[in-house]
């Protein structure tokens, strides 16, 4: 037996689809009415990665986009900024020079995104440079043609070596867990994220496959509870993907309190990947 399989037997991995389901839509209509208040939806601004990953970016598109969040330094002063502006590798260095507000992080997605069909010595490289300019966290996604094979060592191992091409930066993995589809296979390469250095799981890149679900984050937020109980090792959630408007949102705010507790209710361990979801929250507010 390999380590990686020792590790999953010590978690349950025989989940139901059908039962998952019941248990999610349970919990959100039990609690989602009680969280739609002002303070909850300013709370769910702050954790937002506000995303620019389009063909057409350009220095001067992406230096644009950096200007509307330093415009909001000030003009909104119940309001925190966003968590993160998050970009292509490329123009990191173009975030970097643009942005005057320091708490506001600098991710980048890397390693082959958003198929992860690259060479991992590219993978590598490109996560590294995109430290060197500046990144404060990169996203990487899940090598799931490895997953998938259940070659489990290639997927650890990929994993830990981009962690440590991170240094001081902050490692989140996408699951795209619209391919992965059901419930095992989401906690299973939740845990094999986890265990191999990630400091957040995330749903989706929310380019080719289904993006964020509330089935996926309840299984990924069961899977962070127990490995936390394990480990005691506090791991972010990510959810991003199809996330507009506040009624997305909350469902997800709903999930991470009711599951993971208000320990996860920080910009530290909870981001909503998105490009248009803090306009709409801004105007609810």
């Amino acid at each position: 037996m390999s380590k990686y399989q020792d590790v999953l037997n010590k978690f349950n991995l025989n989940l139901n689809d059908e039962v998952v389901t019941q248990k999610v839509t349970g919990l959100i209509e039990k609690n989602v009415d009680d969280y739609r208040s002002p303070e909850v939806l300013k709370f769910l601004h702050s954790c937002i990665d506000l995303t620019s990953l389009n063909t057409e970016d350009s220095k001067e598109s992406i230096w644009k986009f950096v200007e509307k969040v330093n415009s909001f330094d000030g003009s909104h002063s119940d309001v925190n900024n966003v968590a993160a502006i998050c970009v292509f590798p490329n123009f990191v260095e173009t975030v970097r020079e643009a942005l005057t507000d320091d708490n506001v992080k600098i991710a980048a997605v890397s390693a082959g995104f958003p198929s992860s069909q690259t060479f991992i010595e590219v993978k590598i490289a490109e996560t590294s440079l995109a430290v060197t300019d500046g990144a404060d966290e990169i996203d990487v996604v899940l090598n799931v043609g490895h997953f998938l094979d259940d070659d489990l060592e290639e997927v650890c191992v990929e994993i830990e070596e981009l962690k440590a091409a991170c240094r001081d930066a902050h490692l989140k993995v996408i699951l795209e867990t619209g391919l992965l589809k059901t419930a095992s296979n989401i906690k299973k390469a939740a845990i094999l994220s986890m265990y191999s250095g990630a400091d957040f799981i995330k749903t989706s890149t929310g380019k080719v496959y289904p993006g964020a679900s509330p089935e996926a984050a309840y299984v990924m937020c069961e899977a962070i509870k127990e490995y936390h109980a394990l480990h005691n090792r506090r791991i972010g959630l990510k959810v991003s993907g199809g996330i507009r408007t506040k009624e997305d949102a909350l469902k997800y705010y709903a999930i991470v309190k009711e599951i993971l507790g208000n320990e996860w209710l920080t910009p530290e361990y909870f981001r909503i990947g998105a490009s248009s979801l803090a306009e709409n929250l801004l105007k609810e507010i």
